[in-house]
């Protein structure tokens, strides 16, 4: 039975500002996605792509049982088979160019990713994605025949992408959901190159991408073994800021309000309200310290994107050579896998695009006013109403400026300015997110191109 779910909630922190038309604060039906999410499917999907013995960017792509080729035709299945069970609702598709003359790439290679498309109701040009890395690597990155199962790395992710299409595929949301499953993130982060290029052309108005990239792994090299906390990493100026926009950042602020940072924001306030014993370490950079993972091609495209993943990673256990020396394992290997821990990440992933999906129309063109004043004035565009059928209203958030988090908000209605009377500019950070009728709502907007999800 398909539960038709147009909106959701993220309604905390509650303001000064109340009325009976003030949407509700939650929706039954988040839970019910969390509830849903398997840990003995993403366990056998695990196993399965484990199982393919390399996926290796240069490894087998004729054989059915080993190598690169084996694995993404058994991913293009499975979202085949998601797709029947929902009556069709999955668009499937390989998206692919041919990489040559690179460090990690020097022969010519087909790079081929696996991308579903689960389309909206109202707004389906909108776009929220979830990806992982169907490519695994050893020691040596051009090596694409020794045994490389990737079971952490990212087996976990990918599988956490099928397991995500499968639980909200039985839903239906206002926006389009993308499930990607790419190739070529040890050889260069090609397959988000090659996505990202593909979704210009075609003009996706993508706001998130939430790439999962080790979501399995709680016993890390540092000793400790934890399965209740995940990080986010988001970059905290955009990567196509312009010269002109980077002046105006100078004087308005934004270093810490991009998109992406705002959307690392949401994902943590979505952890608060519906993933139980899981709490959001929001890291305050691209990615690990100089390293990069497949969020990136997207942020340089100029999408919002994080990476999510887990908090305390074992590199004995990342790009090794499968062996046991000096009585230490390496090699990213099934037993080191926490597959609980893997669903709950995957769940908030749910969750999160569930959110994404439901809301309405992202506030665009947001604009702030009130230097030497008391008071602080925020505006913006009144969105398309063909895609805007489920918007309610919209809050107003504020925030000191050395805040992790939005603290104070108000509800305002639908308008496209609203003004906050002796709340200074000079002393908060601001922003605007739009409200759906049952209470789902954007991440927050921050004023300015610093803060801007595109139109």
């Amino acid at each position: 039975m398909k539960t038709v779910f147009a909106a959701s909630a993220l309604a905390l922190f509650a303001g000064a500002a109340f009325s009976q038309d003030v949407p509700p604060s939650e929706v039954p039906v988040i839970r019910d996605i969390v509830a849903d999410v398997s840990a003995d499917r993403i366990e056998a999907d695990i196993r399965r792509l484990a199982d393919f013995g390399t996926r290796h960017t240069l490894s087998e792509t004729e054989s059915d049982t080993r190598g690169i080729g084996a694995a993404r035709r058994w991913i293009f299945e499975e979202f085949e088979r998601i797709s029947a069970d929902c009556g069709g609702c999955l668009e499937v598709m390989y998206i692919s160019d041919t990489i040559s003359g690179q460090t990690r790439i020097p022969e010519p290679t087909e790079v081929v990713s696996v991308v579903a498309i689960q389309r909206g109701t109202t707004d389906p040009g909108r776009y929220v994605a979830m990806s992982g890395d169907i490519d695994s690597r050893v020691t040596d990155p051009l090596d694409g025949t020794s045994d490389s199962p990737g079971a952490n790395d990212n087996a976990s992710g990918m599988a956490g992408v099928i397991e995500a299409a499968r639980v909200l595929s039985q839903h239906e949301f206002a926006g389009s959901i993308i499930y990607m499953g790419l190739s070529g993130e040890e050889q260069g982060l090609f397959g988000g190159q090659i996505v990202a290029a593909h979704a210009i052309e075609n003009d996706w108005r993508i706001k998130a991408v939430l790439n999962n990239d080790m979501i399995g792994n709680i016993a890390g090299i540092d000793g400790v073994i934890d399965n209740s906390t995940a990080r986010v990493f988001s970059e905290g100026t955009r990567a196509v800021e312009t010269p002109e926009e980077a002046r105006i950042r100078r004087f308005t602020g934004g270093e810490v309000d991009s998109p992406s940072r705002n959307l690392a924001r949401y994902i943590d306030r979505v952890a608060d309200e519906y993933i139980p014993n899981l709490d959001i370490m929001m890291v305050y950079r691209l990615d690990r310290f100089g390293r990069g993972g497949h969020h990136r091609p997207f942020n340089d495209a100029g999408f919002p994107g994080v990476r999510i993943m887990e908090t305390h990673e074992h590199y004995d256990r990342q790009h090794q050579d499968l062996r046991n020396e000096g009585g230490r394992h390496y090699g990213d290997t099934i037993e080191y896998v926490d597959f609980d821990y893997a669903a709950r990440l995957t769940a908030l992933n749910a969750a999160t695009l569930a959110l994404l999906a439901s809301a309405p129309p992202f506030p665009a063109d947001v604009t702030i006013e009130g230097a030497v004043s008391p008071d602080t004035t925020l505006s913006w565009s009144a969105p398309d109403a063909a895609q805007a059928g489920n918007l309610a209203g919209y809050r107003i958030y504020w925030r000191l400026t050395d805040e992790n988090q939005w603290t104070h908000s108000r509800w305002v209605g639908n308008v496209t300015s609203y003004t906050l009377e002796n709340v200074v500019i000079d002393n908060y950070y601001f922003g605007v997110a739009s409200v759906a009728e049952n209470g789902a709502e954007s991440p927050v907007v921050f004023p300015g191109p610093a803060g801007s999800f595109g139109g």
